[in-house]
């Protein structure tokens, strides 16, 4: 079952590596203004982003696959249809690497389906939440 309550939201904002699927280049989207907040905060963003050679002065990725450093937690601002193929290349990354063991599905995105598979492959999934908002409520 995907994480709700807050001692796993917790343990997931313990988080330091962040891959960001889907970080917008553009200020005001949250895709982008979330990432920020949270790299103010101290997190090591690293943008996966197809269309962009950085964003938020971080290089950025095709894929959550082509990342070269150890991730903690893959953060997805994409929409739930594109939820499965981003779970299933989290969860080889994690049985590959054995890193990105939390997937973050951003508030209004959710796939139950992928979600559990992800979870059956060891991945720990939140789902329709938005990290910056439970950072603040949790952390502060």
């Amino acid at each position: 079952m995907p994480i709700t309550d807050d001692a796993g939201l917790e343990r997931a904002l313990d988080a330091d590596t962040v891959a960001v699927v889907g970080c917008s280049t553009t200020p005001g989207k949250a895709a982008h203004d979330v990432p920020a907040s949270l790299q103010r905060h101290g997190y090591r963003m690293i943008p996966v982003n197809p269309f962009a050679d950085t964003v938020l002065d971080e290089p950025a990725y095709d894929d959550v696959a082509d990342v070269e450093e150890p991730v903690d937690l893959v953060n997805v601002f994409r929409p739930s249809e594109e939820v499965p193929g981003i779970l299933e290349a989290v969860s080889e990354r994690h049985a590959d690497r054995g890193d990105a063991g939390i997937a973050w599905l951003q508030l209004g995105i959710s796939h139950d389906e992928a979600a559990a598979a992800a979870e059956a492959a060891g991945v720990d999934v939140i789902q329709d939440r938005c990290m910056k908002v439970e950072h603040g409520r949790l952390v502060g």
